[in-house]
């Protein structure tokens, strides 16, 4: 079984898909909790926006790995709802960050045949984060290599309560009856409609919750829990991640 200390294939090998991995058993999606940026930088006595600027680095870094090995789909948890309790410092810093860095990355996410989209309540974001989100969005829309969602003031339990807001809504117009109301026809309502379930959930810093990520597409995933912080997490640990995967077996309530 897979460990933290797992030896790791060399530096060369990582550059494309290590051959102890199975193409064949790859996860089409994987979903990320990237936690540990405040403690990765107060460990260094470094303020926590530094952390942050150094957890973009990674996220980059993932992006790329996705792309070198073949994973069609990688979402993010970037931002939650419950996110804006922070400081409202670090919550405008964050704000700036994810502007300028997709300001910055988008001609890389162009040529990298990247599409982005964003999930989330993003009504309630600053209106130049929203012009610069869709402007991305649009750029990207046709791009086929590796599809990146990006959730941002994202919560599970609110994406649960609009899509039953929308299906009553249905309802209410006669559209639909409540017979015609099955897991199908939610997920339809839900921010992922259209993307496959997440095979992999990965959470860094060792914290033992998926808190209020994906309740709905969660249901069957395999989680993965490194106590690396997010800084930190390079292609060693995911090739870590991907190989207790590979080594699980997926019944899905089956024998």
């Amino acid at each position: 079984m897979a460990t933290e200390s797992t030896p790791l294939p060399t530096f060369q090998q990582l550059l494309s898909l290590p051959p102890s991995l199975d193409r064949q058993k790859l996860p089409r999606h994987v979903a990320v909790i990237m936690d540990g940026n405040g403690r990765w930088a107060r460990q260094k006595g470094l303020p926590r926006i530094v952390g942050h600027r150094q957890g973009t680095e990674t996220l980059k870094e993932l992006l790329r790995c996705c792309k070198d090995w073949g994973i069609p789909a990688l979402t993010v948890y970037a931002f939650s709802t419950e996110n804006w309790q922070r400081p409202r410092e670090e919550v405008n810093f964050l704000m700036l960050l994810f502007e300028t860095v997709l300001g910055q990355e988008l001609a890389q996410l162009i040529q990298e045949d990247v599409r982005i989209q964003f999930i989330g309540s993003l009504s309630d974001l600053p209106p130049s984060l929203r012009e610069q989100i869709q402007r991305a969005m649009t750029l990207t829309k046709d791009n086929q290599s590796l599809l990146f969602t990006v959730a941002t003031n994202y919560g599970g339990r609110q994406e649960l309560v609009q899509a039953c807001q929308r299906i009553a809504m249905e309802v209410q117009c006669g559209n639909l009856t409540v017979d015609e109301i099955n897991g199908q026809l939610v997920e339809r309502y839900l921010y992922t409609s259209g993307l496959p379930d997440p095979d992999l959930l990965i959470r860094t810093s060792g914290e033992m919750r998926i808190s209020n990520f994906l309740l709905w597409q969660l249901a069957y995933s395999e989680i993965y829990v490194t106590s690396t912080l997010w800084p930190d997490f390079d292609r060693g640990q995911f090739y870590r991640a991907l190989l207790a995967y590979q080594q699980r077996e997926r019944r899905f309530g089956k024998l």
